[in-house]
């Protein structure tokens, strides 16, 4: 592994600013502390999916106790917060830890090449300041990619008969105009994922009405904003033991929710009925709107802090209807069954588009690296590509508890390559692997997007467990010398006399 003072710009380059960014910043600064890095953000400030989306309502769906940093702890008192409280905390941790000055911000990757002559990483980047784009290059000897998992460009967006017959506003979740005015409007919200469910009530607030056009239904869980166990533990414990304890209690509960889901789909769909029915009071309603076909954690479940979403619809301001749409009017939307919903302003909370390393296709000595056919180590390394991780979260818990997994195990990584003189270092599976989707749901986001994720195999170090404590107790400690390749830098071939 080289060092600062060698020929690359930087010994670590880590791609995005948001929490995984931030993240792998602090752990480099720590369990790394003589390597160099710096923290290549596209956009103009700290926060990733927490700068972009401004949407009302926006809040976290997983609780901040595990969502947030195991080094930094959570202080606020609700245990949901809201998008721009949770910014707040990642710009802070940012500016605490001094890992804000690490950060070129507006510099979007366009390109990255590894060369196995000299173990090196070039970055292809444009700097973007105001219409002015500079292309310009950087080296590294290792790249670590937290850029999510989503496209920042473009949502999904399935093509709508008649849209453009619509005489109102189409407004998009993932770019909100500031200072949209919806007060006394009537207001459509297509979709029923998190986006959608936070959206309603939110905009319920002072829209005329809001309904929520969903073509099937999704399993909707009640939380609490605020934790009552977390804050007394809080008030009587040291802030770092008390968000130990929180953060251990909180994945513990996720976790369980999914085991019991998928060992026990019956009850689970039972205890979310029983949920939607004392929120809503309807039979007929639940029975329609809020019962889906498919058992809870086939697809990511939602979650509704204090029961908002319930409220709203039993007080009239929100309604649900699902139905498939038929085509666009000038006044609203006609579904199949022929019911017309009239808009002043449709949502189309539609869904994410997947896409790995902001959309940029490695190459290894100038040869495109298809993902697809490579396998994960250890849910971050990837066999095709030597010297890169990216930090992919779990789908059943709080991203943050596997992205901090993954930066300590970088740091590791890059740790044993300084102490073996290595130079390269490569996944290489142990015998054959059957390959299987990396995220492992039927939700539509992921399913649109197979093709184009990398694949777990089924077995120790190249399967993805979806178990943050079984991950916590294995992943620093296997041997990795067992599935990963440390080799040497080659050296140069001498001029022939």
């Amino acid at each position: 592994m080289s060092t600062g003072t060698s020929t690359v710009d930087y010994d670590v380059l880590v791609v995005g600013a948001g929490l995984s960014g931030i993240g792998a910043g602090y752990r480099l600064q720590t369990e790394c502390p003589g390597k160099t890095y710096a923290i290549l953000e596209a956009r103009e400030s700290i926060g990733g999916t927490w700068d972009l989306f401004r949407y009302p309502g926006i809040r976290s769906d997983s609780d901040m106790f595990t969502l947030s940093f195991p080094f930094r702890p959570w202080t606020d008192e609700n245990s949901i917060a809201d998008g721009p409280s949770i910014l707040s905390y990642i710009k802070e941790t940012a500016a605490e830890y001094g890992i804000d000055e690490h950060i070129q911000f507006r510099t979007k990757v366009t390109g990255a090449n590894w060369n196995s002559d000299t173990s090196t990483w070039t970055v292809s980047v444009e700097d973007r300041s105001g219409e002015r784009k500079v292309k310009r290059t950087i080296t590294c000897s290792f790249l670590y990619a937290c850029s999510g998992y989503y496209d920042y460009n473009q949502g999904h967006e399935p093509e709508f008969p008649g849209l453009d017959d619509f005489a109102g506003l189409v407004v998009k979740p993932q770019f909100w105009p500031e200072n949209l005015d919806y007060s006394g409007k009537k207001v459509v919200i297509i979709g029923s994922g998190a986006t959608a469910i936070t959206l309603a009530p939110s905009m319920a607030e002072d829209a005329a009405h809001v309904t929520m056009l969903q073509r099937s239904p999704t399993w909707v869980g009640v939380v609490p904003k605020q934790d009552k166990v977390a804050n007394r533990l809080r008030s009587v414990l040291p802030a770092g033991m008390a968000h130990q304890i929180i953060r251990n209690k909180n994945a513990a509960f996720s976790i369980g929710v999914y085991e019991l889901s998928q060992r026990q789909p019956k009850l689970m769909k039972q205890i979310f009925r029983s949920m939607a029915m004392r929120g809503i009071k309807d039979e007929a309603l639940v029975a329609e709107h809020f019962t889906p076909s498919y058992n809870p954690w086939d697809q990511r479940l939602c979650a509704i802090p204090n029961g908002d979403l319930f409220k709203k619809i039993r007080n009239g301001r929100v309604d649900v209807v699902t139905d498939h749409i038929d085509t666009f009017l000038p006044e609203g939307i006609r579904l199949k069954s022929g019911k017309v919903l009239e808009a002043d302003i449709v949502v189309p909370a539609t869904g994410l588009k997947i896409q790995l390393f902001g959309g940029v296709q490695p190459t290894v000595d100038g040869e495109a690296v298809n993902l697809h056919e490579n396998f994960v180590w250890q849910g971050c390394m990837l066999t095709g590509l030597p010297n890169f991780a990216l930090c992919v979260g779990y789908t059943n818990a709080s991203w943050t508890l596997r992205g901090d997994l993954t930066s300590r195990l970088v740091c590791k990584v890059i740790n044993e390559m300084d102490k073996v003189g290595a130079a390269t270092v490569i996944p290489v599976p142990d015998g054959p692997l059957e390959g299987r989707p990396l995220l492992d749901l039927s939700s539509g986001y992921i399913q649109r997007a197979l093709g184009e994720l990398p694949q777990q195999g089924h077995r120790g170090a190249w399967r993805v467990r979806q178990n943050y404590f079984i991950d916590a107790a294995t992943t620093l400690r296997r041997d990795l010398h067992k599935t990963l390749k440390f080799s040497p830098a080659k050296v140069p071939a001498k001029a022939s006399a």
